[in-house]
């Protein structure tokens, strides 16, 4: 696929995804968002798909918003990203098998929307998590439809509002991901849950899903749109705007 920021595998019953554009610590650009929706929608598609795995290359697993792409963004512009992003989460929630996310490295902002949208998620214990977006004037708008409801009131303050880091072990402790595990146990720790889920069929996995995330499909459908709506009105302001030149050097 060349320099698409999307690669994709399938092995058998199980599709692999994996975000492929290291060169910006696999930010989440507009087409990024594009090919992961297209790959969702094929996985989707295929009645024999039991399980999809979400990886990604490079030394970070995600850094969140493509800021190069924000600043130079007019207001439709970002209105189609949030909207993308939104739109992305919730084809991860409602896809008809699991996701699960194998996480590596840093995963900050957006990322950690991925991370929650997923099924279930699997991390090394070197990776780190955290949510900037208050530093740059943004609220975490749209990915709070499924962070959220993965911690307590309490946990997601500190995360979402210190925008302090935290390490995958702690992330594990909060729910935000299944497990961490040393780095040199991270493929045996995902081989064997891969086995565990294709050793049921996939009957029972898609209705296991839907009634999983019943609840989180209903907030995303309830609070998504305003949520995309805020972000967008957000990444425009003069405040973030000024932010994203600091950050870039401009």
């Amino acid at each position: 696929m060349g320099d698409a920021p999307i690669r994709t595998a399938h092995d058998g019953r199980v599709h692999t995804i994996t975000l492929a554009s290291p060169h910006n610590r696999n930010a989440l650009s507009r087409p990024l968002l594009t090919g992961l929706r297209t790959a969702l929608g094929a996985v989707a598609a295929d009645d024999q798909a039991q399980l999809v795995v979400l990886r990604a290359e490079g030394p970070a697993f995600c850094a969140g918003a493509d800021l190069q792409e924000a600043a130079a963004a007019d207001a439709a512009a970002q209105a189609a990203t949030s909207d993308r992003m939104l739109g992305v989460l919730r084809a991860i929630v409602t896809l008809p098998v699991p996701v699960l996310a194998v996480v590596h490295g840093p995963v900050r902002a957006g990322g950690i929307g991925l991370v929650a949208a997923c099924d279930l998620a699997v991390a090394s214990a070197d990776a780190t998590f955290a949510a900037g977006e208050v530093r740059l004037g943004l609220a975490p708008a749209v990915i709070s439809t499924v962070v959220v409801p993965r911690l307590s009131d309490r946990d997601a303050s500190l995360l979402l509002l210190g925008a302090g880091t935290i390490a995958a072990p702690e992330a594990a402790e909060v729910g935000l991901v299944t497990a961490a595990v040393p780095p040199h146990d991270l493929d045996a720790k995902v081989a064997d849950v891969i086995e565990q889920l294709c050793a049921s069929p996939r009957q029972g996995l898609v209705a296991t899903k839907r009634l999983l995330n019943r609840s989180l499909v209903a907030r995303i459908d309830a609070d998504g749109p305003a949520m995309a709506e805020l972000s967008a009105n957000l990444f425009q302001s003069e405040v973030a705007q000024s932010r994203f030149r600091q950050f870039l050097g401009g």
